[in-house]
């Protein structure tokens, strides 16, 4: 069973190695841009047992409006579930702060880059819309 808590220093490592195990999405440097928002921003992780299979950070951007700048699963675990859950968690303590608007940057159709017709999906199931 899933279990989704508020994220600690000591995950650092657990969610960069969710982003390594996902290339296709992630370079390398992003990696260290996770770790300097790790320190400032509220981050969720998704636990099987104590691993870390996936997480969502939030930046507030003014107090009505925020980011989701990482969000990510393992890839083994994708399809079920955790990443709506992950999202769905981190609107909810975004919406309780008083954020109305929400974004979320990711490449577009025109891109062409096969990898992120799932993620654009994934998206637009939890209700973002391109703009």
């Amino acid at each position: 069973m899933t279990t989704i808590r508020r994220a600690t220093r000591q995950d650092a490592d657990a969610c960069v190695a969710v982003l390594a195990s996902l290339p296709d999405y992630f370079t390398p440097d992003t990696h260290a841009e996770l770790r300097a928002a790790l320190e400032e921003h509220p981050c969720w992780v998704a636990l099987d047992g104590e691993t870390v299979t996936g997480f969502v950070l939030a930046e507030s951007r003014y107090p009505s409006s925020a980011e989701i700048p990482f969000a990510a699963v393992v890839p083994e675990q994708h399809r079920r579930g955790i990443g709506a859950r992950l999202v769905a968690h981190a609107l909810e303590h975004l919406r309780a702060q008083g954020v109305a608007l929400v974004e979320v940057k990711t490449l577009d159709e025109s891109s062409g880059y096969e990898p992120y017709v799932a993620t654009r999906a994934f998206w637009e199931r939890m209700g973002f819309v391109q703009v």
